[in-house]
């Protein structure tokens, strides 16, 4: 289980750039591991207004190949290059990822200084960081589109007082937990009957670009924060639906049918100037719903809740 999980929206704005308002780009560092989740244009120069360092990262999800989610990509790499990264990047995106990704990689005669890997990911798809996994879910958008959620595993906390009466060997507690039992000298030992109980692992769901799917509040489920497109306003929904998208309205639907913490509201469409009408919009349905503020920073707490082991 990681220590600090940290969101940091580094452009909260949809199809076009306004003042105060870049494409979309959301980094979430955990510990050490810093995650970006698509990379529009002028996102390395967001990295520098923010403060987190873009040297830094180990993975890039990108949503979908819409321009305003991958443009980032071509001056990021570079510059990744001419600051002297050594270390591999690995890249995740929809059907069409190697393409998209290898012709960004190689726009103009810059020259790419490390190794980057390009994983083309099916909806369904999930992968193993360590301390968390990421799962993809797919969109109802005008292209091929993913859904992401970033899922800290759980931890079993460990009574000693049970351990040390069962006469179990501190140094198989790693081994204990990872299979759930252990065998010593013909005699079994169960995880559940040395447990106080499960720390849940934190969880935070990027959806990109998309109509409200109906998979979507399962996929959500309990998320500490549901990052969901929310381009315009209820007043306009069979327009933004029509090209792929889902209102304030509808995205706080879906995270009260998820029973999500927090719902962040997430590419604006550049036709608003105040946001008031989206939050009013989300807040009359889920009151848990807040504005991704461009540079804004939000560390999701840990709990100290814990679930039993049946």
């Amino acid at each position: 289980m990681a220590s600090n999980i940290r969101i940091t929206f580094l452009g909260t704005g949809g199809s076009m750039p306004k003042p105060g308002r870049g494409l979309p780009a959301v980094a979430i560092q955990v510990d050490d591991m810093l995650n970006l989740f698509d990379c529009g244009e002028g996102t390395q120069k967001q990295f520098m207004k923010s403060g987190v360092s873009f040297m830094s990262i180990s993975n890039i999800f990108i949503s979908h190949f819409h321009a305003d989610h991958f443009l980032g990509l071509p001056g990021l790499l570079n510059s990744l290059s001419f600051l002297g990264r050594t270390e591999d990047l690995n890249i995740f995106g929809p059907v069409g990822a190697v393409n998209f990704i290898r012709g960004a990689m190689h726009l103009g005669y810059g020259k790419i200084s490390y190794n980057v890997n390009v994983y083309e990911t099916r909806p369904g798809t999930s992968y193993d960081f360590g301390k968390f996994t990421v799962k993809t879910l797919a969109n109802n958008h005008t292209v091929p589109s993913l859904s992401y959620s970033l899922e800290e595993k759980d931890l079993v906390k460990i009574d000693r007082k049970k351990v040390d009466q069962a006469g179990f060997p501190v140094y198989k507690l790693e081994e204990l937990r990872n299979n759930g039992s252990v065998k010593i000298n013909g005699k079994e030992y169960k995880l559940k009957d040395m447990a106080m109980g499960i720390k849940k692992g934190r969880k935070i769901v990027y959806t990109g670009d998309t109509r409200p799917v109906p998979e979507m509040p399962e996929f959500a489920r309990e998320a500490d924060v549901l990052i969901h497109d929310t381009t315009m306003d209820s007043s306009m929904e069979p327009m933004v639906n029509e090209y792929g998208h889902t209102s304030a309205r509808q995205a706080a639907e879906i995270a009260l049918q998820g029973n999500v913490k927090k719902l962040f509201l997430f590419h604006y469409s550049s036709r608003y100037n105040d946001l008031d009408i989206l939050l009013k919009d989300a807040r009359a349905v889920f009151s848990e719903s807040y504005l991704s503020n461009e540079m804004e920073q939000y560390n999701v707490e840990k709990t100290d809740k814990l679930i039993n082991i049946l």
